[in-house]
């Protein structure tokens, strides 16, 4: 059905993949993250989901930087 269809596969580990940097990147807290997930450690939701997208990256130094310059 997926060729007849032309649209691309998409597994169920996808699907938590793109749940996981969807939730990072709303803000949710890594460790509640983790926990939906199932992952040992908060280093593998990390190491896993946050890599994939750069804005996490930029959004975190322009808060540190409003918080120690003032907004």
């Amino acid at each position: 059905m997926v060729q007849r269809l032309d649209v691309r596969r998409v597994r169920l580990h996808d699907l938590r993949h793109g749940w996981a940097t969807i939730a990072l990147k709303a803000g949710v807290h890594p460790k509640v993250v983790q926990e939906r997930l199932g992952h040992a450690t908060v280093g593998v939701t990390l190491n896993t989901s946050s890599h994939t997208d750069p804005e996490l990256r930029a959004g975190a130094a322009e808060k540190v930087a409003g918080l120690v310059f003032g907004a």
